[in-house]
């Protein structure tokens, strides 16, 4: 996953090799079930490094990996009794699911109808533009009253 203009979570390029590693798939092998590894990706925080994993780990329960030779199958082949009335599967494989981040309305108060947001936001502005030079005319107090 990446995010552009660290807004909107969007689907990436693939997965880092941290990632698949923390998913217990080799990249080789990610490659060969349909999974897109960017070996230049790195992962920025622990956070979309957990959900990218688990996201690799729900892709590979729900996964059926058809054996080459039906008679012989292998160990990472699915069973038999699993292979039978499959589908093949149409649409966005695994999407993002999105935070509803909408909150509830409620009544404004009238203490809130009192406070002017945005005179405060003004003062804390004007508050932080002038601190030096507000910090700087206090020094020369001080050492004027020395």
């Amino acid at each position: 996953l990446t995010r552009k203009y660290n807004a909107k979570l969007r689907l990436g390029k693939g997965f880092t090799l941290e990632e698949c590693k923390k998913a217990g798939i080799l990249p080789h092998y990610a490659k060969s079930i349909g999974i897109a590894v960017d070996h230049r990706r790195h992962n920025k925080n622990e956070n979309s490094l957990a959900l990218n994993a688990q996201r690799l780990k729900e892709y590979q329960s729900k996964l059926i990996v058809f054996p080459r030779n039906k008679n012989k199958p292998k160990a990472g082949d699915s069973p038999a009794d699993a292979l039978k009335d499959v589908q093949q599967f149409t649409g966005l494989i695994l999407p993002i699911k999105k935070e509803d981040a909408a909150q509830e309305s409620r009544v404004i108060t009238a203490d809130e109808k009192k406070v002017s947001v945005y005179a405060q936001l003004r003062q804390a502005r004007a508050f932080q533009r002038y601190a030096g030079y507000r910090e700087k005319k206090a020094k020369e107090e001080a050492e004027k009253q020395k």
